[in-house]
């Protein structure tokens, strides 16, 4: 069954917390290009996210639709 956008949305959000922390660790450890790179695939899944919750918020809006 495929995943809902609330689901995949979600997902990505926690990916983005995930790739967070895990750059804390690494620019503690003194591996900052591990952090960077990191920290780059935090943004990229934090804007995936960003950009599912925004085509929720339009679908939620439009007038007939239930919000779903």
């Amino acid at each position: 069954m495929p995943q809902s956008t609330h689901a995949r949305a979600a997902e990505l959000h926690n990916l983005a917390i995930h790739a967070h922390q895990a750059a804390v660790v690494a620019h503690d450890k003194g591996d900052h290009l591990t952090a960077h790179e990191l920290s780059r695939q935090a943004l990229e899944r934090s804007m995936n996210a960003f950009g599912l919750a925004e085509k929720l918020a339009a679908e939620a809006v439009k007038p007939g639709t239930s919000g779903r």
